[in-house]
């Protein structure tokens, strides 16, 4: 269970977020939808410990993530939290077997369960055939598929998804949208999705609304 409690984000003078206050429980899947420049992607990086607010708290199970030394969160952070974004962020060089197991290397997993771990995700993707191939050889909708399959290494508790389906085609984002409930079923995250798509944001259990900083809509769907 997440909890984020008074939220306050500045940069200067400019306040981006202001007293977001919000819970999400185990396998929930909520979307932020909002105009840019509202705060999305801000409040999803604080969520995601990659910022700090500027006071309030994070709350990952009862214990406020910002109360920790960098090393503590940045070991959290691999271990507990998958990210997915808009455009992929894949090592060129790699394969897209090499890119999911990235985040369990850092984690010091072996190399043998490390890939092992990783062919057993991109198989449940569809992508057990694409294994060797790198980022280049890949389709827009199967580069996503490798990034949420690199998501999903470390066995996160919560999946932050940055725009997920802004790139893809018509088809692609279809899939894409049925695949995190897929992902629940088989994985149980819980699923944190910013989007401007609104087939996206209606598909989830739950749909909050930021405008200028500030929840205005936190509604079951």
């Amino acid at each position: 269970m997440i909890k984020a409690v008074h939220i306050n984000k500045s940069f200067g003078d400019l306040t981006v977020l202001r007293e977001i206050d919000f819970q999400i429980d185990t396998g929930e899947i909520v979307s932020i939808v909002g105009p840019s420049g509202a705060g999305k992607t801000t409040l999803l990086q604080i969520l995601g410990t990659l910022s700090r607010p500027t006071s309030g708290s994070v709350i990952y199970d009862g214990q406020d993530v910002n109360a920790w030394k960098e090393k503590h969160i940045a070991e959290f952070r691999n271990r507990q939290i998958g990210f997915v974004f808009q455009f992929h962020h894949l090592l060129p060089e790699f394969t897209a077997l090499e890119n999911v197991c990235i985040p369990a290397y850092i984690a010091k997993v072996s190399r043998s369960k490390a890939e092992g771990k990783a062919r057993e995700i991109l198989d449940f993707l569809k992508m057990g055939d694409r294994l060797e191939h790198k980022p280049s050889e890949l389709s827009g909708g199967e580069l996503q598929r490798v990034a949420v399959a690199r998501a999903l290494i470390n066995d996160p508790t919560i999946i932050l998804a940055d725009e997920p389906s802004g790139n893809l085609d018509t088809q692609n984002k279809e899939e894409l949208h049925n695949l995190f409930f897929s992902l629940r079923e088989r994985y149980n995250p819980s699923i944190v999705i910013v989007t401007h798509d609104h087939e996206l944001a209606g598909k989830a259990d739950r749909k909050m609304e930021l405008r200028d900083g500030v929840i205005t809509r936190n509604d079951s769907l």
